[in-house]
């Protein structure tokens, strides 16, 4: 797909990556087929492709609409697209330049929704505020609606409060040290996550260990338009880790896939700046999903916790691990490993709904596609037998919340056997 670009454009960083990316498309149209949107709206325009002809328009220099910046609002940005696309069109960063053009050349939204952006963007991601929301939150769940209580989670999970203390991290020193990205609601909204994965790894003899003024990894301001904002806590993070990684940490451990996604796009978002880029593209090396660390301490896994046969799970994978990041089957063979059956539902490829602040932003459609993504997990709960639904991203555990089989991190399940196993040899 050929692009002149204009005027305003043409010598800009975003131009010329939107051209070079436009100019891998051949409109095939592979991607409406697995495109959540595209399934629910039926409409050229809720798809890769049309959203394709819209930023081509505006690279081109038409003047975006309010429809325009509509249609790209409604974008999942889960990226299921960039997996079936057989060109390699780089979609997430195309959709990405597009609606921040479409925002500097429309009217204002709306007060009310301007207010909601607002709210996400320095609510979320401020600790003090989310944290203290989230206590208040806690003691008035019972009165709130359904939808609402999913999104304040109570500390400790029954399937895992006898065994373990959500807050509880091991202190021991160890050769090996690898950083943990803590994410900024994760620890307010599902504090065992974290702490799960500090414990599996010391039992592995590794220790994690944070820096104290790291912050939001950046997603949330940059997907909602806040570039600038999204870029500022990436430098944050940066400066906050380079110490750490220049005494010797091996990788930067990341719990949340949708983190993840965008600490591995630290070298390509800060390629153009001069004091960063070096710095960003190690830190884009050295992230690493949990999923990605554990294979490799197979071994040490299964001599502590054994293959014997095992509870099985059902196992819903983010779409930033599986699309985003490109991870694919590496938490099934963990867990595999280890004894523990592992059940995919049907289209286990597609967005659950979740997507970020998708779900505040959008809520028609995320809930649709929520209660589609249940339907098929519990279908696979009882085909399969199993009792939990794991996920690996804070977001799609949320969001998943409901009266029935709990959702948990998948790394909690190991957390537990590894618990449970200490306790039999005391």
């Amino acid at each position: 797909m050929q692009t002149q670009l204009a005027p305003q454009f043409a010598n800009t960083p975003e131009g010329i990556e939107a051209a070079r990316i436009l100019g891998k498309c051949v409109h095939c149209g592979f991607c409406t087929a697995t495109c959540p949107t595209y399934q629910l709206l039926g409409d050229e325009l809720d798809g890769p492709r049309g959203r394709i002809y819209l930023i081509k328009q505006m690279a081109e220099g038409q003047a975006p609409t309010e429809k325009t910046r509509l249609h790209l609002d409604r974008c999942l940005t889960c990226r299921n697209c960039e997996s079936t696309c057989p060109s390699g069109v780089q979609y997430g960063n195309l959709v990405d330049i597009g609606r921040k053009w479409a925002e500097e050349n429309t009217p204002a939204r709306p007060i009310g929704s301007r207010i909601t952006r607002w709210a996400l963007k320095n609510g979320l991601t401020n600790p003090t505020l989310f944290n203290t929301a989230m206590t208040l939150g806690r003691f008035v769940r019972p009165l709130m609606p359904n939808s609402i209580q999913r999104k304040i989670p109570l500390v400790k999970n029954a399937v895992l409060a006898k065994s373990t203390d959500p807050y509880a991290r091991p202190h021991t020193e160890h050769v090996r040290k690898m950083l943990l990205l803590e994410g900024c609601v994760q620890p307010g909204m599902l504090p065992n996550i974290n702490s799960a994965t500090a414990r599996v790894m010391d039992a592995l003899k590794i220790q994690l260990i944070s820096a104290s003024n790291a912050t939001c990894c950046g997603a949330l301001k940059y997907h909602l338009n806040d570039q600038a904002g999204g870029l500022a806590n990436a430098k944050q993070n940066i400066d906050a880790w380079w110490p750490l990684i220049e005494s010797g940490v091996e990788a930067i451990v990341v719990t949340a896939s949708g983190c993840g996604v965008m600490t591995k796009d630290y070298g390509h978002l800060l390629a153009n700046d001069a004091a960063y880029a070096h710095k960003a593209k190690r830190i884009s090396e050295l992230s690493k999903d949990i999923s990605e660390i554990l294979p490799a301490l197979q071994n040490e896994l299964i001599a502590l916790i054994g293959t014997e046969p095992k509870t099985g799970v059902v196992y819903h994978p983010p779409c930033t691990l599986q699309h985003g990041q490109q991870i694919r089957g590496k938490v099934e063979g963990v867990l595999s490993s280890i004894g523990i059956g592992v059940k995919l539902c049907t289209d286990s490829h597609l967005c659950c709904g979740s997507a970020g602040t998708y779900s505040i932003t959008q809520p028609e459609l995320s809930e649709q596609l929520r209660q589609q993504k249940l339907t098929h997990l519990h279908a696979a709960c009882e085909e399969s037998g199993a009792d939990v639904i794991v996920s690996g991203n804070i977001g799609c555990i949320t969001h998943l919340q409901q009266d029935g089989k709990p959702v948990l991190h998948w790394i909690e399940i190991i957390d537990q056997l590894i618990s449970q196993k200490q306790t039999i040899k005391q």
